[in-house]
């Protein structure tokens, strides 16, 4: 999904399509409730919604053609992740992250990853290998062509696909909610900065 605005100037999002992480059911198989959670919460992970840029919860039910029920327990689940804040008038927003906040996420999130990382090594397969080059590839493809909405998803797969091996679901789930609440931040910094500054050790 992209944001945009009405013809009042009020923010409202418009959908697209993310695939699923690795290990996630394909949406087809998922109930309604689920859908919409896994839309909101592409659109933040891949930093559609600006940091501090207000929707309304009547505009979302509009745009998902979802019933106002799934909507709120999709904000609802957001917020207790992290990823959302309400902004009063039945509108919410993406918190905005201070330095402090960067930094303490940074920090934990190469904690945590490094180990994951490290019990997902001697776990891989060749058939696993395979899929990784493949994902970057894609990688590799969108640091060429400039596309930074390309770069964080296949950035996010090949990371996703990696810890997958770990047999680590606490530490998964942890690092998961980080890349949350990390990635509106890290599509603001790669948009002003552009692909061809992004390091790139996926192969290492």
């Amino acid at each position: 999904m992209q944001a945009g605005q009405n013809r009042g100037g009020k923010p409202q999002v418009t959908e697209t399509t993310s695939p699923p992480a690795a290990g996630q059911e394909s949406p087809a198989k998922l109930p309604a409730h689920e859908i919409v959670y896994q839309k909101l919460r592409a659109q933040i992970l891949f930093g559609e919604l600006v940091p501090g840029q207000a929707v309304t919860i009547q505009g979302l039910v509009e745009t998902l053609g979802a019933g106002m029920t799934p909507v709120r327990e999709a904000i609802r689940r957001l917020i207790s992740d992290g990823a959302l804040m309400f902004q009063g008038n039945r509108r919410v927003s993406v918190p905005l992250l201070g330095p402090q906040d960067l930094e303490e996420l940074i920090f934990a999130r190469k904690t945590i990853e490094c180990e994951l990382a490290r019990r997902a090594t001697p776990r891989i397969g060749a058939a696993d290998i395979d899929e990784l080059v493949t994902i970057d590839n894609a990688l590799d493809k969108a640091i060429a062509t400039g596309d930074v909405a390309g770069y964080l998803v296949q950035n996010y797969s090949f990371h996703t696909a990696l810890y997958a091996h770990a047999d680590a679901p606490i530490l998964s789930d942890i690092a998961d909610r980080l890349w949350l609440r990390f990635g509106p931040s890290l599509r603001v910094v790669s948009g002003r900065l552009g692909t061809q500054s992004f390091p790139d050790r996926h192969k290492d």
